[in-house]
Parts: structure tokens; sequence; C-alpha cells
């Protein structure tokens, strides 16, 4: 079974039309969750609550996009560590 693990993450960003956070050293890691609807009532929670800031946004992250066993790994991903 595959897993669908979804990251929400969010922060203040240097302008409300960019997707550029204004310090990633001060992005909040709201979670990893098992599925989409968990991730979204974080995401939604996160975002209601900081609905007073123009410049903070929450975004969904689908990790399980970004890597798939079946497929082989990236050149830098071949040459370990």
């Amino acid at each position: 079974m595959t897993q669908r693990l979804h990251l929400v993450f969010g922060g203040e960003l240097t302008d409300p039309q960019v997707n550029v956070f204004r310090d990633v050293s001060q992005i909040h890691i709201v979670g990893m969750f098992p599925d989409y609807a968990s991730a979204f009532r974080a995401w939604k929670a996160e975002a209601q609550r900081t609905v007073d800031n123009a410049h903070m946004r929450y975004y969904i992250a689908h990790i399980h996009r970004l890597r798939d066993e079946a497929k082989s790994g990236s050149p830098t991903e071949e040459l370990g560590t």
C-alpha cells in the first residue's frame, strides 16, 4: 500500500503576491499527515488563525509525489553520502 504523506507548513511572505518567505528560519512546520483530509483540516486551522496577516500563507506539500520508489533516483541521489 502506498503511503500518501502531506506536509503542512507556512510563514510570512515578503509580498502577498509572491511565494517567497521573509525568513525561512521562521517557517512554521505544522506537521506531517497521512492523508489529504487531515492535512487540509490542519492547513485550514492555521490559515484561519492567521487570517488578519495578509503576508501569512500556509501550504500543503504532497510529499508522496516527491519520491516514487518505483522510479530510479536522481544522479545526485546515486552518489550517496
